[in-house]
């Protein structure tokens, strides 16, 4: 546990937990105090990173000494959003913070120019990357505002994980750029409408960050030496780096932040 215990008495759900940037801020809200609820399609993460697939994020919050859960759920469908929601309220009292992470980058191992790109690749993506934020975002809300306000004045924190290319495009990469590009737009849009309620709504938008899907884009989009130069200050990034400022949006220090769409990115959008 941190000292700082910046989210204590808050219970917040990670979606896309099992690996990544989803298992880092689940990790990191959980040592700052709150209890976690862990969403994904399944617990274990990609047998390709060996350190995650040791130990569920859940199992390790727990061993860690946390309180956490797991929820199998698939983003894209209502009814399991929906229940995400509640099961997180039967077994905590409260949802506090929503991090709509889950998503997909299918182009990372077929980049391909729009004429180009399979129809059902634009629509998983669509549904995942998008769909999901909406639907994560519905629930959420309509359970904060059900809630007593925290003693800060607010009712809820929601983070969205959009993209350095919600922001700018990249070559060969048509569905990933508009999911991310909605990702942020929705973000601000949600946050107008809310703001009166209390409730934050913020995007971080990451840049290359060393996850599984990294390891695909190193693969079949960029070369590691193009994706270094790219990113100016120290390279590609780490999951906790992101992880670290989804817990400052989440925290009393994001006070006066809501409808921002803030790259993470090592200078990447700088450029």
């Amino acid at each position: 546990m941190t000292a700082s215990q910046r989210l204590q008495y808050k219970t917040s759900i990670v979606t896309g937990s099992s690996s990544g940037l989803g298992r880092a801020i689940a990790l990191r809200y959980s040592r700052e105090g709150s209890n976690v609820v862990c969403a994904d399609l399944k617990p274990t993460a990609r047998p390709e990173v060996p350190d995650e697939a040791e130990i569920e994020t859940h199992e390790l919050i727990k061993k860690e000494g946390g309180r956490a859960i797991f929820v199998r759920t698939d983003v894209g469908d209502a009814r399991q959003m929906e229940a995400l929601i509640a099961t997180a309220v039967k077994e905590f009292g409260s949802v506090d913070i929503l991090v709509n992470n889950a998503g997909v980058s299918l182009e990372a191992r077929s980049p391909a120019a729009c004429h180009l790109v399979n129809e059902d690749v634009w629509d998983t993506t669509m549904r995942v990357n998008v769909k999901s934020v909406f639907l994560g975002c519905k629930y959420a809300i309509a359970q904060m505002l059900k809630q007593e306000p925290h003693p800060s004045g607010d009712r809820g924190w929601i983070i969205n994980m959009s993209s350095v290319m919600g922001i700018v495009a990249t070559q060969d990469r048509p569905s990933y750029c508009a999911s991310k590009g909605a990702v942020s737009n929705l973000t601000r849009q949600v946050a107008l409408d809310y703001a009166k309620y209390g409730i934050h709504v913020n995007a971080i938008c990451p840049g290359y960050t060393q996850t599984a899907i990294f390891a695909e884009s190193t693969t079949h989009v960029a070369s590691l030496d193009d994706l270094q130069k790219s990113h100016p200050f120290n390279g590609p990034g780490k999951p906790d780096d992101i992880a670290r400022i989804a817990v400052v949006l989440a925290s009393d220090d994001a006070s006066w932040v809501t409808g921002i769409c803030m790259p993470v990115d090592g200078g990447y959008t700088a450029r």
